[in-house]
């Protein structure tokens, strides 16, 4: 698995201190959305060329490992 940290960062001075790619603004809550809005790896890459392979493969070691740790919880709805 691929250290997320040596592609993610957070910067208090960009963008709010969300976490983000390194030497960039682009945020990790931003590329997720794109790839839940449908966005293949290929489309990032190509309107985003500032961002690599290991930097999407970064996001998801950064969010397996939020998820693990417990730091994304699902909310369930009440029945």
């Amino acid at each position: 698995m691929i250290n997320w940290q040596d592609h993610i960062t957070t910067d208090s001075e960009v963008l709010l201190g969300k976490p983000i790619i390194k030497d960039t603004r682009i945020s990790i809550e931003f590329i997720l959305e794109r790839l839940a809005d449908g966005w293949t790896i290929a489309q990032l890459l190509e309107n985003y060329p500032r961002l690599t392979s290991n930097d999407i493969m970064a996001v998801h070691s950064y969010v397996y490992e939020c998820m693990k740790d417990g730091l994304l919880i699902i909310k369930g709805k009440r029945a």
